[in-house]
């Protein structure tokens, strides 16, 4: 009889037996407080300082009693254990064993499959680990990869989930000399031995690509606009009536059920009432409907939506008592007939400008109580929308920021501020992060100040300020507000249905700068301001949370800049030349390119003209562009710049965009995508100079150059663009 092949003693103690896990991972408890244990089948972490303020409830426990199998319940915990803990001696040693520590949510998240993977393995009959093959470990992969339609139809794959389950098959095959419980078979290599992200196909549906998508302009632009406009319009009235809110349930809370305020002070209310023309106060539908299934109001009833207990509050008792009603209704009929009932807050709202500027219109119609908590809800929504969107902020990041991280505005010159948060770097970190520093824009700190406005005057400082963090159900609730009739009466754009997360905000950002420099955002916000405050905040803190944001813009700038001269280099090849002081440099170096690469061709005939080629030969002109308003600035020698040369700055590293005069710049070339822009000064220029007197001769005279000017560039480009495409025909 052969031996078999995982020979393994039985009744093994795990090397992790009877450990404290907290002084295993590194986690730090308050004084007096431990466990939890490895023993346990529940490991909760709740009492460790410093998680992540993004983490779940759920997320901050690990729950292995899903696993219904004993030893593949050891197994899971020594696996997880193993990942958090990897400089434990047992740990150490093992050939294939992850060298950092694992975070907490990723391990939950590794649990999680490991829950699935074992449950799946049960389904299939399979009871002991020695069993597993490399069929039951390509099939799971399948099972859980593949997403089934109603008929049963595979309608899509996804890598990214197979990636997953992959991950798990192979952690445990790498792990198997630690696990004292079942194992895999020591002969099992699953997958062949392909990573998971290879052999899932995700590296291939990625090819180098970041996943994460901008979002389009046409959800971007009514999004940050109705963030800011919430901001800056709607907030100093949402906070107004929310104080009251609270100072009403303050005052509600003091009441006693036991007062009898009598007949006088109920009928010196309704006079007041009468008097001022306030109006008495509705109860919710729901309330209504609730009175009228107990029998407490009548369908028919005058006063059946009138709030009856809201009155007993103002009067100095918490509730309203039936018996008080017949002696009181006549009174309170006529109040409702004279004065009305309407929702009690937002009552006698002021008038603002609409979103689209056409008019003014009342910020809110009457809010019940819970319509209120919605709006603050919304307001909050907005600020954690706005910092994600214009200061490029993770979900962790986000989470991180309490009350009183706002610095002191630091007046840096007369009239201008520079404007610090203070938080926390998560990713990458240790437990508890390392405390980080953002440079923001005026729009983001006002943002904060509303957030910490929204938590009520007794908010103590280091109170979370977005808690729960933003997450897709409070951004739907933010964007069927917007869309809904609260939002188009105050003249809101629609935001069409798309994906909106902390990534895809920071990744359209990251875009937006990279590739439109010097124009707007949405809402007209300066992207030139974001960019400035971005790279201040990566000055400040050269290993911070900017810094690494400032490295996504430059490697889109650097993308951006190649393709721009692949677009400029095939135009050369059309025919169509640049223009400008510039062209001469750049057609050189087009002319040379096209030289190496006919050498090329006649060296290997098989080797193809590829963009690859193009871009390997250019990648270094590239580095040197800078996108002007009106032309491509190739700033390869600093001394030839001219706006340095005015500015008295030969040895800066960057060009001076906004003393920018590209039609004498020796490095500046003018492009057919460059046209309108001229075209749109000429006639600018135009129309001031028929609006000039006679007396306004110096002026008239630098506006009639500036036509010239432009004329000029205009007539440079339309001869060559009329020239390249003669040439098309002509071939």
């Amino acid at each position: 009889m052969m031996p078999p092949l995982n020979p393994r003693p039985r009744h093994v103690v795990s090397p992790f037996a009877g450990a404290e896990l907290c002084p295993l991972f590194g986690f730090a408890l308050p004084l007096g407080v431990t466990g939890p244990y490895f023993d346990e089948d529940r490991w909760p972490f709740d009492a460790v300082i410093g998680l992540p303020a993004y983490l779940r409830p759920n997320q901050r426990a690990l729950d292995f009693t899903p696993i219904a199998n004993g030893e593949w319940r050891l197994t899971a915990k020594e696996y997880i254990a193993a990942l958090m803990a990897p400089r434990h001696d047992a740990v150490r040693d093992l050939a294939h064993a992850e060298r950092t520590v694992q975070a907490l949510s990723t391990c939950h998240g590794k649990l999680s499959e490991l829950i699935r993977w074992f449950k799946w393995l049960s389904d299939q009959g399979i009871a002991d680990l020695d069993e597993v093959t490399s069929y039951h470990c390509n099939a799971y992969v399948d099972f859980r990869g593949e997403r089934l339609g109603d008929d049963g139809e595979v309608v899509a794959d996804s890598p990214s989930t197979r990636a997953v389950a992959m991950g798990t098959v192979i952690g445990l095959a790498q792990y198997r000399e630690l696990f004292t419980g079942q194992r895999f078979r020591d002969d099992l290599r699953p997958f062949n031995g392909a990573s998971a992200a290879g052999g899932s196909g995700r590296t291939a549906e990625l090819a180098g690509a970041n996943k994460v998508q901008p979002l389009a302009s046409d959800v971007q632009q009514p999004l940050l606009a109705a963030v800011l406009y919430m901001i800056q319009t709607l907030a100093p009235h949402i906070l107004r009536e929310a104080d009251a809110k609270r100072e009403r349930q303050a005052a509600d809370r003091s009441l006693t059920a036991t007062t009898h305020p009598g007949h006088e002070a109920f009928l010196r209310n309704l006079e007041r009432r009468i008097e001022s023309g306030e109006p008495l106060e509705l109860m919710t539908q729901v309330g209504a409907k609730d009175a009228r299934a107990r029998g407490l109001r009548g369908e028919h009833d005058p006063l059946a939506a009138v709030s009856l207990s809201a009155l007993a509050r103002e009067c100095g008792t918490r509730q309203f008592r039936g018996a008080w009603l017949p002696e009181l209704r006549p009174d309170l009929e006529r109040a409702l007939a004279l004065v009305g009932a309407c929702a009690p807050y937002g009552r006698h709202a002021a008038e603002v400008e609409r979103a689209d500027g056409q008019g003014h219109a009342a910020w809110t119609e009457p809010l019940f109580s819970v319509e209120l908590k919605f709006l603050v809800g919304y307001l909050a929504t907005a600020c954690g929308l706005a910092l994600a969107a214009l200061v490029g902020m993770r979900h962790c990041e986000l989470g991180e920021l309490v009350v009183g991280c706002r610095q002191p505005p630091q007046e840096i010159a007369p009239g201008l501020f520079r404007y610090r948060l203070t938080g926390k770097l998560i990713k990458g970190q240790p437990l508890g992060g390392v405390r980080d520093e953002w440079v923001v824009t005026r729009e983001v700190y006002e943002a904060i100040e509303v957030a910490e406005q929204l938590l009520g005057p007794d908010a103590a400082p280091g109170t979370s300020l977005f808690h729960p963090v933003f997450c897709d159900t409070t951004y739907q609730n933010f964007r069927a507000w917007v869309n809904g009739p609260a939002g188009q009466r105050l003249g809101l754009a629609s935001i069409p249905e798309a994906a909106v997360t902390p990534r895809a905000l920071r990744r359209t950002l990251a875009v937006e700068i990279a590739y439109r420099p010097g124009g707007l955002l949405a809402a007209k916000l300066q992207l030139k301001h974001l960019s400035v405050v971005t790279t201040e905040g990566y000055a400040a803190r050269p290993g911070g949370a900017q810094a690494k944001f400032l490295a996504e813009i430059n490697e889109l700038e650097e993308e951006r800049n190649i393709g721009i001269l692949i677009d400029v280099y095939r135009d050369y090849q059309s025919g169509i030349m640049p223009s400008g002081p510039g062209a001469r440099d750049l057609i050189s170096l087009f002319t040379s390119v096209d030289g190496r690469l006919h050498e090329l061709s006649e060296l290997a005939p098989q080797l193809l003209d590829s963009d690859l080629e193009v871009v390997s030969m250019l990648s270094a002109r590239a580095r040197t562009l800078h996108l002007g308003t009106a032309n491509y600035c190739w700033f390869i020698d600093p001394a030839k710049a001219l706006c340095l040369r005015l500015a008295g700055t030969p040895d800066a590293d960057r060009p001076l965009a906004g003393m920018c005069d590209s039609a004498r710049c020796p490095q500046a070339t003018h492009h057919p995508c460059h046209r309108p822009v001229w075209e749109e000064s000429r006639e600018t220029a135009k129309v001031f100079i028929g609006s000039l007197s006679r007396r306004q001769k110096t002026e008239r005279a630098r506006l009639e150059v500036s036509v010239t000017r432009a004329e000029r560039v205009l007539a440079e480009i339309d001869q060559l663009a009329a020239a390249g495409a003669a040439g098309q025909e002509e071939s």
